[in-house]
């Protein structure tokens, strides 16, 4: 579909335009294009490949509402150096295939500049290779490393993988914890997951002694979970997205498994709660601060960002926004900032993308360079757990 935004009405994207602007210059003022060029005319035209249909449905629609909401307030305050940003968003349908065959759409047909997505590491994996060989600067909006590793023109706002861990690992070294069971996504979201936790849990010394997967449709864990409560380790991590995260929890608690569970930060949404329901309290998480806005302390960096985009999000939708639309919120800001300060040219955009410092965002601070395409550390999660039904922050 193609969204086409000229004459912004919603209040809540006017509210949020002051907000957007001041935080378009947090990060570290770089060389900008060259300005009133012939180049430089006409819209600047914004693609995007999101989950809205299918497994990954949870996280494409908030970040599909998300950019709707963001480019209609962008376009309310003038655009981008007066040219009208066009967004045009694709739904992959939740499939690799589907997020081949957009991206490709959005490079030829609609000769877009800049493209966002997908919303998970499958399909985003899937749209990498022809990001790269149309040299168009891409920003995932997915989780695994393997997205942006060795990347020249992809980008990613989700916190990767391996910082996931680290936290997990932090935390069950600390609470004496040396081996872990798994049950994780079989896409590519859990693809090397169990190998990151054994590289650094090493120094650790813990371990995985049991892995098991379940495709992000799933339905039933029951065999799963028996083989993981078998297993016998000290800790358990289901890594998953919801709905099949939800569910997977509830088939945990089900079986009766006293033993401790961690889950990852793909559970960052009401979704999940509504799904695992009352099996979800007590498990722990690594999830960015959106989660907990309103636990925050008030020297919070992050707090202003987030309190400004959760208001105006719930001001529109009637609930509060997901981690996910809080990836898309970061991955359509360091977009706009790309096309404000380099232009609609792909290297030049590359290349500001790359010099990002400082930049506080919805899922981070973030700092990237020529080596590290997603600008996010271990510091950039909380450790959350459920309480009653909601996500509640685990103090330090």
């Amino acid at each position: 579909m193609s969204i086409v935004l000229r004459s912004p009405h919603r209040k809540a994207a006017l509210a949020l335009t002051a907000a957007t602007l001041i935080l378009a210059g947090c990060a570290e003022e770089q060389g900008g294009g060259d300005e009133g060029t012939p180049e430089e005319t006409g819209p600047v035209v914004i693609g995007a490949v999101l989950d809205i249909t299918g497994a990954g449905a949870s996280l494409g629609v908030p970040e599909r509402d998300t950019l709707e909401l963001l480019a209609e307030q962008l376009n309310a305050d003038g655009g981008i150096d007066g040219r009208e940003v066009e967004l045009i968003i694709e739904d992959n349908a939740s499939t690799e295939d589907g997020a081949a065959r957009a991206i490709n759409k959005l490079i030829t047909e609609d000769q877009v500049d800049i493209i966002l997505g997908a919303s998970r590491t499958g399909p985003s994996l899937a749209m990498r290779p022809v990001a790269e060989s149309a040299e168009i600067p891409m920003i995932s909006l997915a989780a695994n490393q393997a997205i942006v590793d060795g990347s020249e023109w992809v980008f990613k706002t989700a916190q990767n993988d391996s910082v996931v861990i680290e936290n997990i690992v932090a935390d069950a070294a600390d609470k004496g914890y040396s081996t872990l069971g798994l049950a994780r996504d079989a896409s590519g979201f859990g693809e090397g997951v169990e190998e990151l936790f054994n590289s650094i849990g090493e120094e650790f010394g813990i371990s995985v002694i049991a892995t098991e997967s379940f495709a992000p449709d799933a339905t039933d864990f029951t065999a799963q979970m028996v083989n993981i409560r078998d297993a016998g380790a000290d800790a358990n991590i289901i890594w998953g997205i919801p709905p099949a995260a939800g569910l997977a929890q509830v088939a945990y608690r089900q079986l009766g498994i006293e033993v401790p569970v961690y889950q990852s930060h793909g559970i960052g949404n009401q979704v999940f709660l509504d799904t695992a329901g009352a099996a979800a309290d007590g498990l722990v998480a690594p999830l960015g601060r959106l989660v907990v806005r309103d636990q925050l302390p008030d020297d919070d960096p992050q707090k202003e960002v987030i309190t400004a985009f959760a208001d105006a999000y719930e001001a529109e939708y009637g609930a509060g926004p997901s981690t996910f639309a809080g990836h898309a919120y970061d991955g359509f800001q360091l977009a706009v900032q790309a096309l404000a300060e380099a232009g609609t040219d792909g290297q030049a955009m590359r290349e500001y993308l790359e010099g990002v410092t400082d930049y506080v965002g919805v899922s981070g601070t973030f700092t990237m360079s020529a080596d590290d395409h997603s600008g996010l550390t271990a510091e950039d999660l909380v450790l959350v757990t459920v309480e009653n039904g909601e996500f509640t922050l685990i103090e330090s």
